[in-house]
């Protein structure tokens, strides 16, 4: 991870340092955190920064320039990150840019198919927010995730991609051959195919207090937020591979790591659960489930646990807590749409649109490519896709099979 050269100062309480907080953390941007309220001569160095008011969040860059409660588009602006297209038309739109939505728009890009890429956050996906992979083919031991992600973007941009961050969809719309997408920022972009490659977001808890203190002591990425429990007691909530990979990376900083797990087992690979159980600063809290978030002065200080077997309770002193109990698809632009997700969310494609019956009217009789969605020149891969498999190099894969099948399907139109 590369030294910070912006530092955010601000408080826990105050939701915009939050926002600020969530937007570079999205971004893979690291910064050093400052809170005002523990540090007189920061709360001075705010004052003196915004003419004797105390405004926050104050962001001070590099250069020693700085803004005082940014908006995101502000923030984006001020680091740099393009956030309109240069045209309105595209041959194709790629919503998303994890490992399966670079991988297909560099495919398409080296066959002279004008590619617009539209992500909301980092480039690369959850994979930039992982601290190395592994098992990746063609990177013997291991490859940081934000290098790798940095390696996609970059051969995406050779090949003459063009890339929107910053930007969230907000909705697609379809008429005759051609496919609308809409951003949040009110702009609207056409291509003959689209491509939604947004991938999954982690689960919550939903239990009382968690969402009061997200990014005060509840997170979600060790990369991002690790660093902030250097030398303190952290609590990692799940029990699959996720959870045990990013509790290992979390050893790094805090002096304790404690795993709670709702089973009586863990679901992670094996040579994971061994480098867990046998590490020295980690326990594991068996059949152990959060019941609530408790803090003190806009900060996360404790947990309320219940043994699910017992029904033993106890309350943990806690500094952080990350959770990492699932994937939930970012799916919700297409809800009201034509496209067919499933009871979860995912997006349904090929095969599946037509094993009980014949293929959707709009295709005129043809069967849905693999990676199709129900609406012809709409397609899905990655994680965002019902029935993937959720790894790295499988999304890579399925957007190179997308980039081959949205080909052939533009000869078509």
């Amino acid at each position: 991870m590369s030294e910070p050269t912006i530092t955010v100062y601000g408080a826990y309480w105050c939701p915009d340092c939050r926002r600020s907080k969530q937007f570079l953390g999205e971004h893979q941007i690291p910064y050093n955190w400052i809170n005002i309220e523990e540090d007189p001569e920061a709360e001075q160095f705010v004052i003196e920064k915004n003419n004797g008011k105390r405004i926050i969040p104050t962001i001070v860059f590099e250069d020693g320039s700085s803004v005082t409660e940014p908006s995101n588009a502000e923030l984006a602006q001020k680091l740099g990150l393009k956030t309109t297209a240069e045209r309105h038309f595209y041959d194709v739109i790629v919503i998303g840019g994890g490992p399966a939505g670079l991988t297909a728009a560099l495919y398409m890009a080296r066959e002279a198919i004008d590619t617009l890429v539209i992500e909301k956050a980092a480039l690369g996906g959850q994979a930039a927010g992982t601290e190395k992979l592994e098992n990746m083919p063609g990177f013997p031991g291991s490859i940081e995730g934000i290098e790798f992600a940095n390696r996609l973007r970059q051969q995406a941009e050779e090949f003459g991609v063009e890339l929107l961050q910053a930007q969230e969809v907000s909705h697609i719309r379809h008429q005759d051959n051609y496919h609308f997408v809409k951003t949040s920022d009110g702009s609207e972009y056409s291509a003959s195919a689209v491509l939604v490659t947004t991938g999954s977001k982690y689960r919550r808890l939903g239990v009382p207090g968690e969402t009061d203190y997200l990014g005060a002591g509840v997170h979600f990425c060790a990369t991002c937020d690790g660093p902030f429990y250097k030398g303190k007691h952290v609590a990692v909530v799940g029990g699959g591979n996720s959870a045990t990979e990013e509790g290992l990376l979390l050893t790094k900083f805090a002096d304790k790591v404690t795993l709670l797990v709702r089973s009586d087992s863990l679901k992670a690979s094996q040579i994971s659960q061994d480098q867990v159980l046998n590490h020295p600063n980690m326990e594991v809290l068996w059949n152990t489930e959060v019941k609530a978030f408790e803090g003190e002065a806009s900060q996360l200080a404790r947990l309320q646990l219940q043994n699910n077997q017992t029904g033993e309770e106890q309350t943990m002193e806690i500094d952080g807590t990350f959770i990492f109990i699932g994937l939930d698809p970012n799916s919700g632009f297409l809800q009201g749409t034509d496209v067919d997700l499933n009871p979860w969310g995912f997006v349904v494609t090929g095969h599946d649109l037509v094993h009980d019956g014949p293929p959707p009217e709009a295709f005129n009789g043809r069967s849905p490519l693999m990676l199709e969605t129900s609406v012809p020149g709409i397609f899905a891969a990655g994680d965002v896709r019902d029935k993937s498999t959720k790894q790295v190099v499988s999304a890579a894969g399925e957007g190179a099979t997308a980039a081959l099948e949205i080909r052939e399907y533009l000869k078509t139109v």
